[in-house]
């Protein structure tokens, strides 16, 4: 079984109806008991840091996503999910985030061309890390192929656990792992077949 963290911020249908159209077997919860008899984990999340941050903390599911990823059960972040794994988030302030994957999270505008717009809204090809191998998260997908994002803050200062970056004017990071934690910047629920083998990959994890 795998469950998805319920703590009132995430797109909870589309990731739930993606994971069924892989023959993953998954349900959507806030009970800590629910959470430790999973073989996995998700933890979506959409909205600002600081919100979906004191959120999770105040249903205590910080402590047992914590728990059961120091226990060595496979955790994926999504999105604003992936942003709440990394140290700190400097979004409007300094907000403290889970310290699974050291970092912090950062506004794009500074590193992109003007002409661009904030935030980063569409489709985006991935790019692998030169000299390393690639993510087992990415076993079903080719370097190249395209993921939806939206985003207007990135993960900086991951360094070696960066596993996928995306082209916007930039070099973003689209995708860190840590051992058994993943985080993805961008929706694989709404990434079509490439974000449907995303995620059949995790739940071989």
């Amino acid at each position: 079984m795998l469950a998805i963290v319920d703590y009132g911020v995430g797109n909870l249908f589309s990731l739930t109806c993606s994971l069924r159209a892989i023959g993953a077997e998954a349900v959507v919860t806030g009970d800590g008991a629910v959470l430790a008899r999973a073989e996995r984990v998700i933890l979506p999340g959409v909205g600002a840091f600081g919100d979906a941050a004191d959120a999770l903390r105040a249903s205590g599911l910080d402590r047992v996503v914590l728990r059961e990823a120091e226990a060595g059960k496979p955790l994926l972040g999504i999105c604003l999910g992936m942003q709440l794994l990394f140290d700190c988030s400097l979004e409007y302030g300094r907000h403290e985030g889970l310290g699974l994957i050291p970092g912090s999270i950062r506004p794009i505008r500074p590193l992109i061309p003007k002409q661009l717009k904030v935030p980063h809204i569409g489709w985006n090809a991935l790019r692998f890390p030169r000299g390393r191998p690639v993510s087992p998260l990415f076993r079903y997908i080719q370097e190249g192929d395209c993921v939806y994002f939206v985003h207007s803050f990135a993960g900086a200062d991951c360094g070696e656990h960066t596993i996928a970056t995306a082209e916007y004017g930039a070099e973003l990071t689209a995708a860190v792992a840590r051992n058994n934690i993943y985080g993805v910047q961008f929706h694989p629920e709404k990434s079509g077949p490439v974000g449907l083998n995303i995620l059949k990959a995790f739940c071989q994890q």
